[in-house]
């Protein structure tokens, strides 16, 4: 698959709904190399999400959340990833984009919202994301989390 993107996968815990969940899981060189030196730059946005079983909070570089329509979101194009189920089981977490640090509120969106929001991430994204995307084409493959408006 090359050394950016890893390769498909399932994860035997499943989905939201129960079914196996797809994932491409990120090669070792993307993991262990470039986006360690990516954060320590301060070129990344790096969610910071409580695990759901360790209960640490786990540091995640991604790119930024997605805006569309006036609306921000978090994308998984991985699909059924770690940070994905962690955000999912937590409901919040901290995102840091350069030096600001932002708590948010989510909310997964399923179906026709979820669908419509994947289906416009696909056709913006310029990212190594655009091939995980390819190897999952069903809209249903990407956890999508619309961030909430907090009070400040």
């Amino acid at each position: 698959m090359g050394m950016m993107y890893g390769h498909l996968d399932a994860n035997p815990h499943g989905a939201a709904g129960g079914r196996p969940a797809p994932y491409v899981r990120p090669s070792a060189f993307l993991n262990k190399i470039l986006n360690p030196i990516m954060v320590a730059l301060g070129r990344k946005t790096v969610l910071l999400v409580r695990g759901r079983k360790s209960g640490k909070v786990l540091k995640v570089p991604m790119d930024p959340p997605f805006e569309w329509n006036g609306t921000r979101f978090l994308v998984s194009p991985r699909g059924e990833t770690h940070w994905a189920r962690n955000l999912r089981a937590a409901g919040e977490a901290d995102l840091r984009t350069r030096r600001r640090l932002e708590h948010v509120r989510v909310v997964e969106l399923d179906g026709a919202e979820r669908d419509a929001v994947v289906k416009t991430y696909a056709s913006t994204i310029t990212c190594n994301c655009r091939r995980s995307m390819q190897l999952l084409p069903d809209p249903a493959d990407h956890p999508v989390f619309r961030i909430e408006p907090t009070a400040t």
